[in-house]
């Protein structure tokens, strides 16, 4: 059985498809750029490669006797570059198949730098001669964690989605799809859009919250630029908050009413609903 290369395995999402694949007894290598985060995994019984995507030099050693990569990085203005290194990088290397986190929306002509920055990943691993399979998640339940502070504190979270529909999706159930993607057969070729079970307004999340942590919290519908502000005030790079600033726009357009069965068809698992989510996370929202 060949080893599999999980790059962005310390994140949210990459250390999920890390656990799931070590659990299905999958030989998985995990890719780390700070030597002391390798060493954690190595003694958690993790195969782990101090490598870096920025710095192309150290890939080829990562990439050794490997078959299938999953390709995940953090948001970071200079993406594509990364991650074109690591697709030249797999090719050199003989890799035989790229599995690649990207995201819903994904395209040249959007408004949102991230999505533009996905879709030109895309085209490069469409035309890098290499198996591939993308998988463009919704927006992540687990972001709502940015929010537990006030949450926690105050019983409010602020955004400016008005009363616009999301398919939320819990970062387990993509991390799923993703192993499922790299461990089976007939998934080369293949686009998935992956979200939760329902589509929810923010008021809706506010009901359920309420609901799971036994007191009332309220959602705070805010004009975007506002939030724009809020986050570059927390320190989030500018392109970023620029980036969730136009999301939310889209969204309370209602581009993001969206659910699909990918979950349930792929991963051959129930999507997680945001109950719960709002129940497993509860301690982490009561702070």
């Amino acid at each position: 059985m060949a080893t599999i290369l999980v790059t962005g395995a310390t994140g949210t999402i990459g250390s999920e498809i890390v656990r799931l694949l070590k659990a299905a007894g999958q030989p998985v290598r995990a890719l780390t750029r700070k030597a002391e985060k390798a060493a954690e995994l190595e003694g958690q019984g993790v195969e782990a490669a101090v490598g870096d995507l920025g710095a192309p030099e150290t890939l080829a050693a990562a990439l050794d006797g490997i078959e299938r990569v999953l390709l995940l990085s953090s948001a970071d203005e200079r993406q594509v570059e990364q991650q074109a290194s690591l697709i030249a990088a797999a090719r050199a290397a003989g890799v035989a198949q790229i599995v690649k986190i990207s995201a819903l929306g994904a395209s040249a002509d959007s408004p949102i730098f991230l999505a533009q920055a996905h879709a030109e990943t895309e085209r490069q691993l469409k035309e890098a001669g290499l198996a591939w399979t993308i998988i463009q998640p919704h927006s992540f339940m687990q972001n709502l964690l940015g929010s537990a502070g006030s949450i926690a504190s105050q019983g409010v979270f602020y955004g400016a989605m008005g009363q616009g529909k999301v398919g939320l999706v819990d970062t387990r159930d993509i991390a799923a799809v993703a192993a499922a993607t790299l461990t089976e057969e007939g998934h080369a070729g293949q686009t998935y859009i992956v979200t939760g079970p329902e589509s929810l307004t923010q008021a809706q999340l506010a009901e359920k919250l309420s609901a799971a942590l036994g007191k009332p919290v309220q959602y705070v519908d805010i004009p975007a630029e506002q939030l724009v502000e809020s986050l570059l005030g927390f320190g989030v790079p500018a392109f970023m908050a620029k980036d969730l600033g136009l999301l939310n726009q889209v969204f309370a357009a209602g581009y993001g009413d969206l659910v699909t069965d990918t979950v349930r068809q792929v991963a051959h698992k129930e999507p997680i609903s945001f109950d719960q989510f709002a129940r497993d996370y509860a301690d982490a929202f009561r702070g």
